[in-house]
């Protein structure tokens, strides 16, 4: 029995003249439809922007944050699998012996310049010094946050989160793009993933909301990306010139102001467009290599001044952690806690006090003691080992809230980055295996990942431990805790001399991105056409511009990168969906195509 040949003719209508020439006009009018609105909505009416994106998103995650979670460890496990079966694993995204068009080293070098950048810059200690402060562990009140005990813990959590699920969401994207591209010779655009289960309907209005989709998401991942980054970016000015203008200083600590970021901003993605239309963008391959020159001398100077030691040794210990606890970080989800099961779960002298005791036994970011302090009347009255009770009771709530705000918003964030980075390994990957691909884009990265943050993340920990920054490090923001760090590590000309090229560092993997980031949504725009017009990626970048801009506007008082948040991880959702879609259309374009082999070379036998 013959099996029908795949559905490859896949048809974006695009203009044949006018502005819009070799576009496709409805994604690009709905995109630009879409996010023109919501910066409409947040420069008119802020306020109205930002609590309703902060209540939406709140909303949502009651109900998806347990399929954020799932479907991450969902992800992982489908590429292991298709990476061990032998019949697909080895099958060649290309022609029949097609070589790799590039070699194993510009090959790697490529995907660390475009999966890893300015997050790293800004969380590589940050993260582990944040959830050395809140994690699971500590939220459980297992153990006390910032101990030596929890270091164990923070370590388990900060692999999760820059680890193996990471990585495999760029690559259920990335594999997905490429293998219709080079084995079905089929446009590297989203829609072109899920023809497997859809056909020819991927040709009409479906297809265009599909594409659109990914457009949106990759918009909002590179924003909130752009946002931290441009945050960092003026606290590392600050940390240079002492500018006073581009701070808020009336904080507990210096943060960046809402002037400093939008000037920031404007610098940042002027330089982008600039290098969109000059034709520098051509020579992203030459920042690359100075961003990783610059990348490896401020590993080295950590290495050399640093805790290098103390952080090979946590490398070691919370690797193994990292895969004893691994399939319990990949399915292990947590619901919202209801106000009648917190009630249930109270001993009885505390129920009826369960509405004053609900809220800060709930408190992912708080502790026992801070939950006893803010009880006021009968409540506060209550024995100790009754409050005890009551706070954990509240544990599951605590837990749901941890992991929405943490663990969920990463998933949402390298799920919105994912068709920009996915869509560039998939051009980077023609030749290769599909083992190869799924091995080299989940395993190396992600291992490089866990030693940039062990070694900058470790340092930090450790002046902390030994006393030496005496919480001035855990007490910086988030952006400025890399040069805190490097404030109490070294000093004199050195350390101005590292500043200045974090500075550097910072500017140009923010250019790079931004820049790239424009090309791959005109790429999807366009139909999957890699020649992109000029003019459209100056009206793209102006107008992500002016989405970063207005919802840094809109926080008000609140943290800055609030509102890109919220609407990132509610602009995520759809897509993730698009994502569930591309690996069971995946799985049915493997093994179909595994039949088509069989029933091939039996033919063959039969003739012969």
């Amino acid at each position: 029995m013959s099996i029908p040949e795949p559905f490859t003719d896949v048809e974006i209508e695009t203009a044949d003249s006018g502005f819009y020439e070799n576009y496709s006009v409805p994604i690009a009018l709905i995109s630009k439809a879409i996010m023109v609105g919501l910066v409409l909505w947040a420069l008119v009416f802020p306020a109205n922007a930002n609590s309703t994106l902060g209540s939406l998103n709140s909303q949502l995650l009651e109900v998806f944050n347990s399929f954020y979670i799932v479907i991450v460890g969902f992800f992982f496990f489908f590429l292991a699998v298709v990476a061990i079966i032998p019949s697909t694993g080895r099958r060649i995204m290309g022609t029949p012996g097609e070589k790799p068009e590039f070699s194993n080293f510009s090959w790697f070098s490529m995907m660390f310049g475009a999966g890893l950048g300015v997050g790293l810059m800004v969380f590589a200690t940050a993260e582990p010094l944040g959830l050395w402060g809140s994690n699971p562990v500590v939220v459980s009140g297992a153990v006390e946050g910032n101990t030596p005990e929890a270091l164990q813990s923070a370590y388990r959590f900060t692999f999760l989160h820059y680890g193996f699920h990471a990585w495999a969401i760029y690559v259920v994207t990335g594999l997905s793009l490429a293998y219709y591209a080079y084995t079905r010779d089929m446009p590297l655009t989203i829609r072109s993933a899920l023809t497997p289960l859809f056909g020819r309907f991927v040709n009409g209005f479906f297809g265009h909301v599909v594409d659109v989709l990914g457009v949106v998401a990759t918009i909002l991942g590179v924003s909130v990306t752009i946002g931290y980054g441009v945050s960092q970016f003026i606290d590392g000015l600050y940390a240079i010139t002492g500018m006073q203008w581009i701070m808020d200083l009336g904080g507990e600590v210096p943060t960046p102001s809402k002037v400093g970021l939008i000037s920031g901003l404007v610098v940042i993605m002027g330089l982008s467009i600039i290098s969109a239309v000059s034709g520098v963008g051509r020579g992203v391959k030459y920042l690359s290599n100075l961003n990783l020159v610059l990348s490896i001398i401020l590993l080295g100077t950590f290495v050399v001044f640093g805790s290098f030691v103390f952080a090979m040794t946590t490398y070691g210990t919370a690797m193994v952690d990292y895969v004893l606890h691994f399939l319990s970080l990949s399915f292990n989800a947590y619901g919202p806690l209801s106000a009648e099961a917190f009630a249930a779960a109270l001993p009885a002298e505390a129920q009826a006090h369960a509405a004053d005791l609900m809220g800060g036994a709930t408190n992912a970011w708080g502790s026992f003691d801070g939950f006893k302090g803010g009880l006021e009347g009968a409540a506060a009255e209550l024995d100790e080992a009754t409050l005890a009770a009551a706070y954990a009771a509240g544990e599951q709530g605590r837990q749901f809230g941890w992991q929405a705000g943490w663990t969920t918003f990463y998933w949402a964030w390298w799920i919105a980055f994912s068709p920009f980075v996915g869509l560039f390994l998939a051009r980077i990957s023609k030749g290769r295996t599909v083992r190869e691909f799924i091995l080299g884009c989940v395993f190396a990265p992600a291992l490089v990942c866990f030693a940039w943050m062990t070694v900058l993340g470790g340092t930090a920990i450790d002046l902390e431990l030994a006393g030496a920054a005496e919480g001035a490090i855990i007490g910086a923001s988030n952006t400025n805790k890399l040069f805190t760090t490097l404030s109490y590590m070294i000093d004199g000309g050195l350390l101005s001399m590292l500043n200045v090229m974090c500075v550097i560092l910072i500017m140009t993997f923010l250019v790079t991105s931004a820049d790239s980031g424009i090309l791959v949504m005109n790429t999807i725009m366009s139909g999957g056409s890699q020649e992109t017009g000029i003019k459209h990626r100056i009206i793209w970048g102006v107008i992500l511009t002016a989405v970063i801009g207005a919802l840094i506007l809109a926080a008000g008082e609140n943290n800055p990168m609030d509102a890109l948040r919220n609407a990132m991880i509610i602009g995520a959702l759809p897509f993730t969906m698009v994502m569930g879609l591309m690996c069971v259309s995946l799985a049915k374009a493997l093994f179909r195509d595994s039949q088509r082999d069989k029933h091939s070379a039996s033919s063959t036998q039969a003739a012969e």
